[in-house]
């Protein structure tokens, strides 16, 4: 994992080469831009990981992690069609530590949710972001976002978790530590490759590193066509679509705001395990989303402030 001043590198709001902005497009809007991709992965995710929860007793955890990583990975490479010409040694190295770390962050997750609720391994999982928030940001305003952030994801998770299976808890924890990597080389990435090629190869790279795990695990039971169908729906919504939008979103937000904005996950994951998994709301965990959601958008203005001032001081210096 990197230093935090090369965390902090992740480009600005401001348009550049890497992520232009179409012709026409009014200045103002270009901030909010990333976060509607943000918002839309996350609900995408999210509900992917509720219906992964329900294909477990069909394929296993660490079937369900195959069928996503290779059916995105097949997707990804028909859709983006990515050169593997012209690119330098660092660069691949930058994919292929990309892929290990959506490996990793994938067959952590599932092992956690396969022995713990939904939504407090999200919970729990959020707190890789929310470090990486409070190391890489060099602003007072955004320490205080991610403490409030924090305060919402121990809330949401009743204020502790100690009924919990420690198992499931330990790999949470450590699908945290992936997540925080992942947003690091996920914009490292999107920086060296255009659109999105390098999330194609990484994709690749995690589904060799799964595919022999999954068959160990699962066999043949990874060929019946209803499994093939539920794990293709679980790879659009959990891989593909996310994926790539939080890759563009990346090009255009701090890394340091991006981790504040994953605290939003454990709310759109108690409101997926409420509509799929029939798993209630107390008013208690309402207040916990309300929290939540706050710090996200205190962070996200924030970032809109800091771009304004930005913009007017280069028209005047001007």
């Amino acid at each position: 994992m990197s230093t935090p001043d090369a965390i902090t590198s992740a480009p600005t709001p401001t348009p550049t080469a890497s992520a232009p902005v179409p012709a026409g497009a009014p200045g103002r809007w270009g901030s909010l831009g990333p976060v509607g991709l943000l918002l839309a992965g996350g609900v995408s995710v999210q509900f992917g990981g509720a219906l992964a929860v329900t294909l477990m007793p069909r394929a296993g955890a660490l079937g369900v992690v195959t069928l996503r990583l290779a059916v995105a990975a097949v997707v990804l490479l028909l859709v983006c069609r990515p050169k593997f010409r012209g690119h330098s040694r660092t660069d691949w190295g930058t994919v292929v530590v990309f892929g290990l770390t959506m490996a990793g962050m994938n067959g952590l997750f599932y092992q956690s949710v396969a022995r713990i609720p939904l939504g407090p391994a999200v919970t729990l999982e959020v707190l890789g972001p929310l470090a990486l928030s409070v190391f890489a940001s060099r602003r007072a305003i955004n320490l205080l976002w991610a403490g409030l952030a924090l305060v919402g994801v121990f809330l949401l998770g009743g204020g502790g978790f100690g009924g919990l299976d420690p198992v499931g808890v330990a790999y949470a924890l450590a699908a945290g530590v992936m997540w925080a990597a992942y947003i690091v080389f996920s914009a490292r990435t999107g920086r060296r490759f255009p659109q999105a090629d390098g999330l194609a190869l990484a994709m690749v790279v995690a589904a060799v590193l799964f595919l022999p795990l999954g068959v160990v695990e699962s066999g043949t039971k990874l060929l019946d066509p209803m499994t093939i169908a539920l794990g293709a729906a679980v790879a659009i919504l959990s891989s593909v679509l996310p994926y790539t939008l939080e890759l563009l979103a990346l090009r255009r937000l701090p890394a340091s705001t991006f981790a504040i904005l994953m605290t939003l996950e454990p709310a759109i994951a108690a409101t997926a395990g409420f509509l799929i998994l029939d798993q209630a709301l107390s008013a208690y965990q309402a207040l916990a989303i309300a929290l939540v959601i706050a710090a996200s958008m205190g962070a996200v203005r924030t970032q809109v402030g800091r771009g304004k001032a930005k913009q007017t001081a280069e028209a005047l210096g001007g």
